[in-house]
């Protein structure tokens, strides 16, 4: 930071703080004179200095320009004398002829000598070629030699061709045919130099790097040479003819450009896609042989960095060019791989490849930027999303296949149902549908990924509910021809559906079983996902389980239509009963022989409840019953059923789900005035039921409309003042129809 300025008040302020500093004035005051004297005589001496400093340098620049353009002149000089010599020597016109006479009988000479020799020279070259070619991972002894002499003689022929311009067409062309033997050796001999190029790997293993080394001298040696040629062709195109002329080895370079060094690193790129290529021929038809035996790559790799980069230059950056050419051959090889038709185990062995060998190159100390791009553009997720529709398309595939054949079956029921070893109605179809689920989840688990799994046991499940749609739709489309058509319709329909039903229950104990070896092998972040999965695909096999069920019942309620129509009717009375009771016992002898137990326990409970719905359904809306004989007539039906189902499934629930009929009964055997004790219990447990009871109330022969409106009214009252109302689980009660009274009217 800058000094604060201080001004000369302040400065002689500092001197004179008191009254008695006044008289030290005059010393001050002489003080300040000699040092503005002293400063003065600094500053003239300084400026003086400057003066003569500056003035010396004018003059030394000065100098310098006469300096300059006497150089100048003396050079101008010099160049018209170098010019025009004959103006200086008189006789230098024939010394000039002279000496070029001399040069061109030395060169004739020199030319016509080289001539006689090439042959025997490329004989002996020829002998030496042939000897290291037979071994081409050999020592090749004679490498430089070779080099040395075919360059010499390369030389030859470049200078005599180009002496032989200026001469006949005839003369060329004889020239020419002197030098095709040599031209022909030097096109295998750069032949042999490229195949030495694409063996490098092989002659370092058979421990002949110093073959390496020696390639690579020649190839330094003629890229000199080649950029010798490509400036002498510049200059003289560039410069004036006069300038080129200067240039003797203009006239001796008509040299042909070797670029061995580019055609070694060519060399290098073709060894290693030959070798990437014969390698998966080798195994074209088991893509997993390949990726598993491609560990010579790594050894490859490993070879080089020890062995071949100390034979090349560092400018040669050989290691990067290695790499850069085995990972795009590779990626060539993948790429073809994963475009052609490969297995789902292929397309998960590459994947798992594919991560592997980027570890193996991290290991390796492989520089990411040498392995672009990556290995299929770095969408190896894709094989995921490939393997995934490949499992689709096989499910979509072979279900569609197994459901042609299952549903065909199903329909024309020409043979009956296969008998399993149980003794019960089946078919093959959950058991080839779930060896197919299981090869795809066996491919999905060998992933070792949960999101692979996932997804797999996902589209299991779409496929598994598309099959049970497909099942759901059948039962209903042959049951309704069943109901609607009997007679074109082919028998058989209760066998199948038991087979089905049994199927179902088969299938969901196989998606059980699945589930619980599948759940222990992911982690949470799956298992909801395939627990959810499976769970649903359970549901769905019993929910089919359950319409073949459901079909089994209608079809038994189909075939007693017509005695279920005439309950309560007159018929009712002389004993229908029996009929619909031996009917359901005939369908009920064939379930219990094919059907499978946990079914059978459900079928029971269904058709019982099939059975009290259609008889309360008939009970709320029948005409005038009879009374006390309808009564007596209704607890028959109540006995005989019930010892009916007694023998399919006693239980102490059977009791409990004929309660509703034994309360009806009560109501309609109970006189007028306790009708409403009855009604009372029958309400507590299903609810007040009004539309129903008061058509049961009037029904009933022995109580007139004004008895049975009382009833009605007081029964209302009640339900008010206690506030009754349905109960929480709602009972069979809930499922009655009753039809209004003009309907009913039209019945009686």
């Amino acid at each position: 930071m800058a000094a604060p300025t201080v001004s000369a008040a302040q400065a002689i302020g500092e001197y004179l703080q008191s009254p008695d500093d006044l008289v030290k004035v005059g010393a001050f005051r002489k003080k300040l004179e000699k040092e503005k004297a002293s400063i003065d005589a600094r500053l003239k001496t300084g400026v003086k200095e400057q003066l003569e400093a500056t003035r010396l340098g004018l003059s030394k620049l000065l100098s310098t320009r006469e300096n300059v353009q006497s150089i100048r002149d003396e050079m101008a000089s010099i160049e018209r004398e170098c010019e025009d010599m004959s103006i200086k020597v008189s006789t230098f016109d024939q010394i000039s002829r002279v000496s070029m006479v001399h040069r061109n009988f030395e060169s004739t000479e020199e030319m016509v000598n080289n001539l006689l020799e090439m042959a025997t020279r490329l004989d002996h070259l020829e002998h030496m070629l042939a000897s290291d070619s037979r071994h081409i991972v050999g020592p090749a002894p004679n490498l430089l030699i070779i080099h040395y002499h075919l360059n010499q003689l390369e030389r030859f022929r470049n200078h005599t061709m180009h002496e032989a311009k200026k001469a006949s067409a005839s003369s060329q062309q004889t020239l020419a045919r002197w030098f095709e033997r040599l031209n022909k050796f030097i096109e295998r001999f750069d032949d042999y130099i490229v195949e030495l190029a694409k063996n490098i790997l092989p002659l370092v293993r058979a421990g002949h790097s110093d073959v390496v080394v020696r390639l690579v001298k020649i190839a330094e040696v003629e890229g000199k040479e080649d950029e010798k040629a490509l400036v002498m062709r510049f200059v003289k195109k560039a410069a004036k003819l006069d300038a080129a002329l200067k240039f003797k080895s203009l006239h001796a370079n008509a040299r042909v450009l070797k670029h061995y060094r580019s055609k070694i690193q060519k060399a290098i790129i073709e060894s290693i896609q030959e070798k990437m290529e014969e390698a998966y021929k080798r195994d074209e038809d088991n893509p997993v042989a390949f990726l598993e035996g491609a560990t010579w790559i790594y050894q490859d790799i490993l070879r080089i960095e020890k062995d071949v980069v100390a034979c090349f230059p560092a400018d040669y950056d050989i290691f990067s060019h290695f790499i850069r050419e085995y990972h795009k051959s590779l990626n060539n090889v993948v790429t073809k791989m994963a475009a052609t038709k490969i297995e789902a185990t292929t397309m998960l062995a590459l994947y798992e490849w594919l991560k592997e060998y980027r570890n193996n190159m991290k290991e390796l100390n492989i520089p990411s930027e040498l392995l672009e791009p990556p290995l299929l553009d770095g969408k190896e997720q894709g094989l995921i999303e490939d393997y995934l529709q490949l499992i689709i398309q096989k499910l979509d595939e072979w279900t569609n296949n197994l459901m042609k054949t299952e549903i065909s079956e199903f329909t024309k029921r020409e043979e009956p149902p296969e008998i399993d070893s149980d003794g019960m109605y089946g078919t093959q179809g959950a058991v080839i549908l779930f060896q197919m689920v299981n090869q795809q989840v066996d491919l999905a688990i060998e992933s070792g990924q949960g999101a692979i799994l996932a997804r797999v046991v996902s589209e299991i499940n779409r496929v598994m509910r598309g099959i049970q749609e497909q099942w759901a739709k059948t039962v209903d489309t042959e049951l309704k021809k069943q109901i609607e058509k009997p007679e074109e319709v082919a028998g058989g329909l209760v066998e199948y559906c038991i087979a089905l039903a049994n199927d179902q229950v088969k299938s969901a104990d196989y998606a059980e079983a699945l589930l619980a070896r599948l759940e222990q092998l992911v982690s949470e972040k799956y298992r909801a996902t395939i627990n959810e999965r499976l769970n649903d695909a359970i549901d769905g096999y019993l929910d089919v389980a359950k319409k073949c069920m459901q079909a089994m019942i209608d079809i038994i309620f189909n075939d007693l239509k017509p005695a279920t129509k005439s309950l309560f009717q007159q018929p009712w009375y002389d004993g229908i009963m029996h009929q619909i009771v031996e009917t359901m016992r005939d369908y009920m002898a064939d379930y219990q022989s094919y059907l499978n137990s946990a079914l059978l326990e459900l079928l029971i409970e269904d058709l019982l409840d099939a059975f009290l719905l259609t008889y309360l359904n008939s009970l709320a809306n029948s005409p005038k019953l009879r009374m006390p004989a309808a009564a007596e007539r209704v607890r028959e039906d109540i006995n005989e059923v019930y010892n009916f189902f007694n023998t399919l499934a006693p239980s102490q629930e059977l009791g409990a789900r004929f309660g509703v009929l034994e309360a009806i009964l009560s109501m309609l055997e109970a006189s007028k005035d306790m009708v409403f004790l009855s009604f009372w219990a029958f309400a507590k447990e299903h609810g007040p039921n009004i539309a129903f009871v008061e058509g049961l109330i009037r029904s009933r022969s022995d109580i007139d409309r004004s008895g049975a409106g009382e009833i009605m009214e007081s029964v209302r009252r009640k339900v008010k003042d206690e506030n009754l109302s349905d109960p929480p689980e709602p009972t069979i009660m809930k499922k009655v129809t009753v039809q209004n009274v003009f309907t009913r009217f039209l019945r009686q």
